[in-house]
C-alpha cells in the first residue's frame, strides 16, 4: 500500500513540475517584450533640411490715439449742452462746442464791472480837460466803446508819467485790468474741441452741477493713429534698422504701414521686452480702428542653412538631436523668430532634430523617432 502512495505522490510532482515549467516558459517573453517596451521613448522628430528663407519677424500691438484726453472745465456752475450731444461714439469737428457751463452770474458781475468803470472814466474827464486836454478826446473815445455785451477795448495809449498817476489815482487802470482778467474768465464757461476725433466716454450730463477740475467726458483724436509693439530684445536691432512695418489684422490681411515714432528705453516689466510705437496709415479701401490688435511684421534678409523648429525645442540656445537611439544636445543660433517658432543654423542635413522639450531620462533608455 506504501509503495503505491509513494508512486501516486511521485507522479503528481512530476506533473505540477512540468505544469511550472511550461507556465514559465510562456511568461518569459511576455516579460521581455514588456520590459522592452517601458524602455522605449517615442519623440517627434523632423529631418533636418537646410534651406534659404525670407524671414518675417512678427510681433503684435494695439491701436491707440495719438491724442486722448480728459475734458473738463476750470470754472463752477450749471452744466448746459454744446453744439454736439456728448455720447460715447459721436463725432466732433475741431472748434465746434463740447460743453457750456452756464454764466448768467458771471455775465451780470462783469456788466456792472464795466459800468463801475465807465462812472470812473466820466468823473476823470473834468480834470483831464484842465490838466491834460490834448488827451480829452481818446479818454472820451474810449468811454463811448465801452459796452456791457462786448469785450473792452484797447486802453488808450498814456503819454506821460503824470498821466499815468492820475489815471491811476482815479482807479481806472485797475479796474480795467480786472475787467480784462474776468473776461478772460468768461471764455472758460466754454469748453471748445481742440481736434476732431470721437467721444470715448462721458461723466456727466446737462443739468449736472459742473466743479472745476471735475472729467466730464473723455475724447479721442481720430485719423491719427499710433501702435505699442513689443520687440524681443534680440531684435529690437533688426526692427530699429527697417525702420518701417507691414500691419496684418487676425485673418492676415494687409491693413496698413508704419514708421517708428520713438522707442523706450525702459523694459516692459510683464512682457520682458522694448516698447516701440508706430505711426500707423491705412492701405487702400481700409480704415483703422481705436483699440484694434494688428500684427507688425519686418522681412529680413535672407538667411541660408536654417530650418524652423517650435520654440520649445530650444533651450538656452541648445536642441536636442536624435542619433542611434540617444539624445544628444547640439548648440545651434537663433537667426529669426515668429510667434510660435524659431529659425535655426548650426546643424547639417539628414539629421533628426527633436521637436519637443526632452527631459532628463535614466540611462538606458532607447528613443524612437516619429517624423512630423
Amino acid at each position: 500500500m506504501k509503495r503505491n502512495q509513494i508512486i501516486i505522490l511521485g507522479s503528481l510532482l512530476v506533473i505540477f513540475a512540468l505544469i511550472f515549467f511550461a507556465i514559465a516558459a510562456k511568461k518569459k517573453p511576455v516579460e521581455k517584450a514588456t520590459k522592452e517596451e517601458a524602455t522605449t521613448v517615442y519623440v517627434p522628430i523632423r529631418k533636418v533640411k537646410n534651406e534659404e528663407k525670407e524671414l518675417q519677424i512678427i510681433s503684435y500691438g494695439q491701436v491707440t490715439p495719438i491724442s486722448e484726453i480728459d475734458v473738463a472745465v476750470e470754472v463752477q456752475g450749471k452744466l448746459e449742452k454744446g453744439q454736439i450731444l456728448m455720447k460715447p461714439g459721436v463725432n466732433f469737428s475741431k472748434g465746434q462746442i463740447l460743453y457750456r457751463v452756464n454764466n448768467d452770474e458771471a455775465f451780470y458781475s462783469l456788466s456792472a464791472r464795466k459800468t463801475q468803470l465807465s462812472n470812473l472814466v466820466v468823473s476823470a474827464l473834468p480834470d483831464i480837460e484842465l490838466d491834460f486836454p490834448a488827451e480829452l478826446n481818446k479818454w472820451l473815445k474810449f468811454n463811448e466803446s465801452i459796452q456791457v455785451s462786448k469785450m473792452l477795448p484797447s486802453l488808450p495809449s498814456i503819454n506821460s508819467t503824470k498821466e499815468k498817476m492820475f489815471m491811476t489815482s482815479r482807479g481806472v487802470l485797475a479796474e480795467y485790468y480786472n475787467i480784462r482778467s474776468q473776461e478772460a474768465r468768461m471764455e472758460k464757461y466754454i469748453y471748445v474741441a481742440p481736434f476732431s476725433g470721437t467721444v470715448i466716454e462721458t461723466y456727466a450730463e446737462p443739468g449736472a452741477i459742473a466743479n472745476p477740475g471735475t472729467r466730464l467726458a473723455r475724447i479721442a483724436k481720430t485719423n491719427d493713429f499710433e501702435i505699442k509693439v513689443p520687440i524681443s530684445i534680440e531684435n529690437i536691432a533688426n526692427y530699429q534698422k527697417t525702420g518701417s512695418v507691414v500691419f496684418h489684422n487676425s485673418d492676415g490681411l494687409m491693413i496698413g504701414t508704419g514708421t517708428i515714432n520713438r522707442i523706450s528705453d525702459v523694459i516692459n516689466q510683464q512682457t520682458q521686452s522694448i516698447d516701440v510705437y508706430y505711426n500707423i496709415r491705412p492701405v487702400s479701401g481700409h480704415k483703422i480702428y481705436n483699440g484694434l490688435f494688428l500684427n507688425a511684421a519686418i522681412n529680413q534678409k535672407s538667411i541660408s542653412e536654417s530650418i524652423t523648429v517650435p520654440r520649445l525645442a530650444v533651450t538656452d540656445n541648445k536642441v536636442s538631436i536624435l542619433e542611434n537611439g540617444k539624445v544628444l544636445s547640439k548648440s545651434i543660433t537663433i537667426v529669426g523668430t515668429k510667434p510660435d517658432s524659431v529659425y535655426i543654423s548650426g546643424l547639417k542635413d539628414g539629421q533628426n532634430v527633436i521637436l519637443d522639450k526632452i527631459e532628463v531620462y535614466k540611462k538606458g533608455k532607447t528613443f524612437k523617432g516619429i517624423t512630423r
